[in-house]
């Protein structure tokens, strides 16, 4: 918790309100500044006025920093991509991704990603550090007020809305659960920043204990599992995680997390052209998710990998789809935003890439 000249970002409202009582004042104070900072989004004591001129004064002793920009980048598409520092140095990148009739943000979780996915450019940062929930919160308030965006699923007046927001960033958000849940509990809460869990969405490679905790959490969002393969052997070579969480143990996980009415679990399939794409894939995975209340999302692979990797045609990608949906499936094509500022699924990279590690160029067996 906070003391004077402690970052105030990332605290709860019981948190705030204890510190309060640690200042020898009210509790409720602590209240109200949660509300001031995550319901109203002022981030400068001497907004707050329903505060006292001597609390104020106290607060300005702490700090409440917001990431610093770096680089906006505008795509073709209107997605727009943000590479922020923070206090210490590191970089990470989000990304605003526009519609007509929704917002959603991408925010990263950690700095790098330590899991060496083949298919994911991040994973060529290696691992730097985790986000503390100050860090996940503020790339959320950053866009909020770049855009000035509303909150919820409609807008304002004439502010639109940020009304989705997806944990799909850089890293890997299970491996930093704690971080993650505290930010989710201040992201939903009604005086916090007021955003539905329905509508957010947490991406995991599938790590089966991190699931079953997050499936027991104050707070449980969406879940969309990187899934890629459908055997084992490939799995294993796409996503190393695969040989401690192979298939089998990692649906079981899925089939016991806790769905609503109408809710179905998310799986992602990056499409690889002579990899996982085959007829013989598609028929595998339907019968994968079977006894699962789940859709598929397939994203063709994006430009820009260094393992020699390829997208699947478009033709391919159709009779992959084709055949998910014809044995009642529901699977959907997703198209690729930001592509050419490098903002799209798997491509958050290159504006970070001091840190890159050295490019890889080896091809992955396609041997099947």
């Amino acid at each position: 918790m906070a003391a004077s000249g402690g970052e105030l970002l990332g605290l709860t409202a019981d948190e705030l309100a204890a510190l309060m009582v640690d200042w020898g004042e009210k509790p409720y104070h602590g209240r109200q500044l949660y509300g001031a900072l995550y319901r109203r989004r002022q981030l400068d004591p001497g907004s707050m006025t329903e505060l006292s001129k001597s609390l104020r004064r106290k607060l300005e002793s702490c700090v409440i920093s917001l990431p610093r920009l770096q680089r906006r980048q505008r795509a073709a598409d209107g997605t727009e991509k943000y590479l922020l520092e923070l206090t210490d140095g590191e970089k990470v990148e989000c990304v605003l991704i526009p519609e007509r009739k929704r917002n959603t943000l991408c925010i990263s979780t950690q700095a790098g990603c330590p899991l060496d996915c083949r298919f994911c450019l991040t994973a060529m940062l290696g691992f730097r550090r985790n986000l503390d929930p100050a860090e996940i919160l503020g790339q959320v308030l950053y866009v909020l007020a770049d855009k000035n965006l509303a909150i919820g699923s409609v807008g304002i007046g004439s502010r639109p809305a940020l009304t989705n927001l997806v944990l799909m960033g850089m890293g890997e958000p299970l491996l930093n659960l704690e971080n993650v849940l505290k930010s989710l509990i201040i992201m939903t809460d009604p005086e916090g920043l007021a955003l539905s869990p329905r509508r957010i969405t947490l991406s995991t490679v599938g790590l089966v204990p991190q699931i079953r905790r997050l499936a027991q959490a104050p707070v449980v969002p969406n879940l969309a599992v990187s899934l890629s393969a459908t055997t084992d052997e490939v799995r294993d070579r796409l996503m190393p995680i695969n040989r401690r969480y192979p298939i089998d143990t990692l649906l079981q996980a899925c089939a016991e997390f806790p769905l609503k009415r109408n809710q179905r679990l998310t799986f992602e399939y990056v499409l690889m052209d002579g990899i996982n794409d085959s007829d013989q894939d598609a028929r595998r995975l339907v019968k994968l998710l079977a006894q699962l209340r789940s859709k598929v999302n397939l994203l063709p692979l994006n430009p820009g990998n260094a393992n020699g990797l390829r997208p699947s045609s478009p033709r391919r990608v159709n009779r992959f789809r084709e055949i998910l949906t014809g044995k009642g499936l529901p699977a959907y094509v997703r198209r690729p935003r930001g592509m050419d500022i490098y903002a799209a699924c798997g491509q958050l990279h290159l504006a970070a890439g001091h840190h890159s590690r050295a490019t890889r160029t080896s091809r992955l067996d396609t041997n099947r």
